[in-house]
């Protein structure tokens, strides 16, 4: 990356670590969104030191076995994007006094929950008692959670009366729309990855882990696409951007028909046309994450 775009990204994850002390932007919570698919990483954080602290033997898999404060420790690391979009909401709120902001924080205390009852649930070595049915109430309840507000909100899809089922009346990527409904299903999927770690039988842990990872990748990848076309329509729609300025009169336009002399005598048919041609969309606009939130816009990951 260029010396700018490295100060850019350096700049906005250091501002992740002081969410709730500032007004939140647009890149502010966007960034925050992109480490919370970062879950499995950054939980993986202290696991990977404590082999390496082991010297790598054979014995490497006591860093993961039994109960113990490594648990915690794992937990703390990856629910940590969490809790600061958590932050970010309640601070959107604060700011712009819109509940929909405390809804989205709701999200994420969902999500805080799913992840301590599998840290609890692991750390018992995988047995199938309360913790695990706990964890997988609380699991259910995040995937509809966020799944929903993937579609509904972060992506303003599923609208009634659009030109393609589905999903919303303006769309930017009309030459692809086999990808919308493609982002719609694996999203959907994606969202109820944590049945990967139910069966008792299959790959070990490491594996499903390893693979969970690499499909929420994938959905984030699309995530991305989608979100900053909601938020481009967004801006559209509260006149920060517009496709064409408009023009606060009308003029008129003579027929193309009339040669002058010949016609000096007959009537004159002058056509009226408007100059002030916008591109208005009409669109939910609480159900953006857009900057446009001050207006009624709202987010989500």
């Amino acid at each position: 990356m260029f010396k700018s775009s490295r100060w850019w990204l350096v700049k906005n994850v250091s501002k992740l670590l002081t969410s709730g002390m500032h007004r939140v932007e647009f890149a502010d919570f966007w960034m925050g969104d992109q480490f919370c698919s970062l879950v499995f990483t950054l939980s993986n954080l202290y696991f990977v030191g404590c082999v390496y602290g082991t010297g790598v033997d054979t014995d490497w898999r006591r860093c993961t076995s039994g109960p113990g404060p490594r648990w915690g420790i794992a937990f703390l690391l990856g629910s940590l994007p969490l809790v600061v979009r958590l932050v970010q909401s309640v601070k959107r709120y604060v700011d712009s006094g819109l509940i929909t902001h405390l809804i989205n924080g709701g999200k994420y205390g969902s999500g805080i929950l799913f992840y301590l009852f599998y840290f609890l649930w692991r750390s018992q070595g995988g047995f199938r008692g309360p913790i695990f049915v706990l964890w997988c109430i609380f699991a259910t309840n995040y995937s509809l959670y966020a799944g929903a507000w993937d579609l509904l909100m972060d992506w303003s899809l599923l609208r009634p009366h659009a030109p393609y089922p589905l999903l919303r009346p303006n769309i930017l990527y009309s030459n692809h729309i086999p990808f919308y409904y493609f982002a719609i299903v694996t999203n959907t999927l994606i969202r109820f990855i944590w049945v990967l770690y139910i069966p008792i039988q299959g790959p070990n842990f490491f594996i499903r882990t390893f693979i969970a990872a690499m499909l929420e990748v994938l959905r984030r990848w699309q995530w991305n696409f989608l979100r900053l076309e909601n938020e481009h329509l967004g801006n559209i729609d509260q006149y920060r951007v517009t496709r064409e300025v408009p023009l606060p009169y009308s003029y008129d336009d003579p027929s193309p028909e009339s040669d002058g002399d010949d016609d000096e005598d007959a009537p004159s048919h002058s056509h009226k046309r408007t100059a002030s041609r916008s591109w208005h969309i009409s669109r939910k606009g609480p159900e953006s994450d857009a900057p446009a939130a001050e207006a009624g816009a709202v987010d989500e990951d």
